[in-house]
């Protein structure tokens, strides 16, 4: 997400009919919308794997796999965003047009420029949703997966998983190893300063 992009402040509804006339895509928050910043060819293909996996495992099953065009709404009012990838079993969910608001599962795939927003202020969002299971970290620079996990006390669990390991799923009963997220990726890692 990069700064500001109109002074005017919209109501969600405006957003959406502004938005549908843009060529690019933009978070809203508060009345202001955001422009979502780019990404890598590894970013992309991470999010490919991940959502041809998600896809795959749940086809069937009455839960839908959406990429990062879909938003989603914290609420009927916002704020609202594009994850990487996101899963719905909720009915609900189904028939909407605009946004999804009962996922049980998000992933972001992280980038150097987003990855503090997401470890924070993103993630505090997404916990408001009462749907939420399952929100995924998924590094672009190394063989690296991060679950929180939502537990029975409303309390958040964190496992990390890198080469070698599975990654377990629990929400949609998956099991897959981290090296199924790097598919076809060569990952380059960042230059340090000396």
């Amino acid at each position: 997400m990069i700064a500001a992009v109109n002074s005017n402040h919209f109501s969600p509804q405006e957003y959406f009919d502004w938005e549908e006339r843009q060529q690019e895509r933009y978070e809203y928050f508060d009345g202001e919308v955001y422009a979502m910043a780019g990404g890598s060819l590894t970013h992309a293909r991470i999010g490919v794997n991940v959502t041809t996996l998600l896809q795959s495992h749940t086809l069937g099953s009455g839960c839908i796999t959406y990429n990062s065009d879909a938003k989603v709404g914290i609420s009927q009012k916002g704020p609202f965003t594009y994850p990487d990838v996101s899963v719905s079993c909720d009915d609900r969910d189904r028939t909407a047009q605009q946004f999804i608001q009962f996922p049980c599962i998000i992933v972001e795939v992280l980038s150097p420029s987003t990855e503090a927003y997401d470890r924070g202020g993103k993630f505090k969002l997404y916990r408001q949703l009462t749907s939420l299971q399952e929100y995924i970290l998924v590094s672009s620079e190394t063989q690296f997966v991060e679950v929180f996990r939502r537990q029975p006390s409303g309390s958040w669990e964190f496992t990390t998983y890198g080469e070698g390991n599975s990654i377990v799923i629990e929400s949609i009963g998956l099991t897959v190893a981290v090296e199924e997220f790097y598919q076809n990726v060569i990952l380059i890692p960042p230059v340090k300063p000396e």
